[in-house]
């Protein structure tokens, strides 16, 4: 029940959080930094009764991934950016297949190898593809351990609402930190219903067919263009974001993530001046709300965009604003978290020191 605040790890308290939204199948491989995730499912979906499976590899974690979700099964894996790296080519499978998952990427600093430093290097492999074809993913980017849990009942929902993968975009910060939650209630996972769909036994219905490919390139146009409209049903329906100040803000500041939920200081820090600024914070970055960033290109000065990664979120940023406005940036890179008062000083440079 609802009302009971644990302080957990923000590894930890996905899984749980997941497991409570409904996840009856886990497939994962251990990488840092989040292996506190799959080491939690390990423990807690046995029992249950649900089923934890540690593969050889991510790339058979994600084809069993993909095997379960086909079943109409609530299944998840979690891993981080070079794990998630090697799962791309399920995704893609996974994206013309029209079958429902939930993935999480713990980022880490990169590329290659990195470091198991916070960073948000992957927002391109996230949100523009990864894998081949023409297929995208709801990618939502919680930037507090609270937002992480909640969205975990929103990732499973959306994914069989739309018969899509989702992905939770979080990174080694709020992995690792440890901050006080508070769960919604229990999926009954009792009460879920077989989608018609599924492949679970024909029995004396017609027979169902997953496929992810069509070899006759018509009839391959035409799976796509079936994708192309259901992620234009998305686009216009579950674009999500938060405005923080925004009121009356001369200045926009915008980050997503743990970036984000830092600038909300550099925010308070800026008021305090008596500069008036304020925050967009894109919650879902697949679909990515361009229209927020077009309506406030007419009340604001400029933007300013810090993200901890070369800029990646900037390009999307740039075409919702479409050129009415300035948008400035300022990014570090290889795990280095900006500091409020770095991203005052970087702001204030600016505004030309005032």
């Amino acid at each position: 029940m609802m009302g009971e605040r644990l302080l957990m790890k923000g590894s930890e308290a996905l899984a749980e959080a997941a497991i409570r939204a409904g996840a009856q199948i886990f497939f994962g491989y251990p990488i840092t930094p989040q292996n506190e995730t799959p080491e939690y499912f390990s423990r807690r979906m046995p029992e249950l009764g649900r089923k934890y499976v540690q593969a050889e590899s991510e790339v058979a974690s994600i084809n069993m991934v993909y095997g379960a979700a086909a079943t109409g099964t609530r299944v998840i894996t979690t891993s981080s950016s070079p794990g998630i790296s090697l799962m791309q080519e399920g995704f893609s499978y996974i994206g013309n297949s029209n079958v429902p998952c939930v993935v999480v990427n713990v980022m880490r600093g990169g590329p290659g190898l990195g470091n198991i430093a916070p960073a948000q290097g992957d927002y391109f492999q996230a949100t523009k593809g990864g894998g081949h074809g023409d297929y995208h993913s709801i990618v939502l980017a919680p930037h507090t351990v609270q937002e992480q849990c909640d969205l975990m009942y929103d990732a499973f929902e959306l994914a069989e609402k739309y018969r899509i993968m989702v992905v939770v975009l979080s990174d080694g910060l709020l992995g690792q930190m440890m901050e006080p939650v508070e769960f919604k209630d229990w999926v009954d996972v009792s009460k879920l219903k077989t989608p018609d769909w599924a492949i679970v036994g024909k029995g004396d219905r017609p027979r169902n067919l997953i496929s992810s490919f069509e070899l006759d390139p018509e009839g391959l146009e035409k799976m796509n263009l079936a994708l192309q409209e259901k992620y234009k049903k998305i686009a216009e329906n579950e674009t999500r974001y938060e405005l923080y100040m925004m009121d009356d803000a001369e200045y926009a500041l915008t980050g997503f993530g743990t970036v984000a939920r830092i600038m909300k200081t550099t925010v308070k820090m800026l008021r305090e001046k008596g500069i008036k600024a304020g925050l967009i914070r894109p919650i879902t970055v697949w679909p990515f709300p361009y229209k927020v960033y077009e309506d406030f290109a007419d009340k604001v000065k400029f933007f300013f965009d810090v993200e901890m990664n070369e800029g990646q979120m900037l390009e999307d940023v740039k075409l919702g604003v479409n050129g009415k406005k300035p948008v400035l940036y300022y990014g570090r890179l290889g795990g280095v978290v900006p500091t409020a008062e770095e991203i005052y000083k970087q702001f204030r440079l600016h505004l030309g020191g005032c």
